[in-house]
């Protein structure tokens, strides 16, 4: 399998399609806004739909905002659906609705191909390094033919069940994330308005069970007043969205996972929508009438 389409080239499918590039695969690229030229320069062909793409390529790779993205790119006019053939792959690495998924991969299936949902988690750093971490769901032979292009773009490459199990492993991702986000924001913020030093605090954590890679990145993101997103505050939202929906209709509470939305609700109520993630503590700042200390 050496050709390969890929629809979508914003901030995480640039880098991704590029280790692709790299690896020797040959790429046939398609989006709504122009075609990185650099891409086009190491030798990708540019398509002009989703049709094209997948006319010209044995495995279509999907990277795109959400749920309404990927409908479009798959089944509307000239969409990836009017070109597959049998026996094609089909590998959806955006982020978005469990429900829906299962709903396309049933389409996708019943045109001879199989279907893949690849939700990465590691932010426009991991596309960077290709060190995504790829949750993915669908048959077992479409993930053995898939998993060499997603060790070139990831290092932790996990078949987790069939179609829709990749986007719940996403949210409950996200949800985790989230929550942690949280947490250290509080911590910080506890321990600065009570007069210690919060990098000193964080110092001290970091050498204990509550040690983390959020506490460790964020929290000094935090503690520098960084918040130039690597990942948005409105994406994190449409995660949380996806869990709380999925929430719902699963009959299931998940209190904190609300709590944290409200939060980003407030940080996109002072303007803070394409804020990263880890502003959520300034929501947190504004209700406490306190500012962490910067380091």
């Amino acid at each position: 399998m050496k050709d390969i389409g890929f629809i979508g080239l914003g901030t995480m499918g640039r880098p991704m399609a590029g280790h692709l590039l790299a690896a020797g695969y040959r790429l046939f690229l398609h989006d709504v806004a122009p075609l990185p030229p650099e891409l086009i320069a190491a030798g990708a062909i540019a398509c002009e739909s989703g049709r094209q793409v997948a006319q010209e390529a044995d495995a279509v790779i999907i990277m795109v905002p959400d749920t309404p993205h990927v409908e479009a790119v798959l089944f509307g006019k000239n969409g990836v659906a009017e070109g597959v053939s049998k026996g094609m792959i089909v590998a959806d690495m955006s982020s978005i609705s469990p429900l829906a998924t299962k709903e396309f991969a049933r389409k996708i299936d019943a045109l001879g191909a199989d279907y893949l949902d690849a939700p990465v988690s590691g932010g426009e750093v991991g596309a960077k390094a290709a060190s995504l971490t790829i949750m993915v769901g669908g048959r077992e032979r479409a993930f053995n033919a898939m998993k060499p292009l997603f060790e070139t773009m990831g290092k932790n490459v996990t078949h987790v069940g069939g179609n829709g199990d990749g986007q719940t492993t996403k949210v409950a991702n996200q949800i985790i994330v989230a929550l942690t986000i949280e947490a250290v924001s509080e911590a910080l913020l506890f321990a600065s308005k009570a007069g210690a030093n919060p990098a000193l605090v964080r110092q001290a954590l970091m050498g204990g069970f509550a040690s983390s890679r959020i506490l460790e990145v964020h929290g000094d993101r935090m503690l520098k007043r960084n918040f130039d997103p690597g990942f948005r505050i409105e994406l994190h939202q449409k995660d949380l969205n996806l869990a709380l929906e999925g929430a719902r209709a699963l009959g299931l509470s998940l209190p904190g996972t609300a709590a944290a939305q409200q939060l980003f609700n407030s940080c996109t109520a002072l303007g803070g929508k394409a804020w990263d993630h880890s502003a959520i503590l300034r929501a947190l700042e504004v209700m406490a009438g306190h500012e962490v200390a910067s380091a």
